[in-house]
């Protein structure tokens, strides 16, 4: 039996589209948790790009990008619900247009 294989476009335009819907949420959204959440979305479209191109040219290299940016990521959203938590704590709002200074 054969497997069907899935063209290397369908996954660009899967990559696309959730690409689009991060970068909808960031600009829309008000709440900074969506917003990080949009983000990582964002970085999962950059994610699958990057594997579908490796794999498409049979190069490890995308995979090994994959590993950096997920580490990338993985400090961003510490750092960031870290920041959130502060914030939170201070102004008992996480909504980012009431968060005109941030200077200490």
């Amino acid at each position: 039996m054969i497997t069907p294989t899935i063209p290397v476009e369908h996954y660009l335009y899967l990559s696309v589209i959730l690409f689009s819907i991060g970068a909808a949420g960031v600009l829309i959204r008000r709440n900074a948790i969506v917003v990080f959440m949009c983000i990582e979305l964002m970085l999962n479209a950059a994610n699958l790009a990057l594997v579908t191109f490796a794999r498409h040219h049979g190069d490890s290299a995308g995979h090994i990008y994959v590993f950096l940016v997920m580490a990338v990521a993985a400090a961003e959203v510490a750092v960031g619900l870290a920041i959130i938590i502060a914030v939170f704590r201070a102004r008992n709002s996480v909504n980012v247009d009431e968060l005109q200074d941030l200077h200490g």
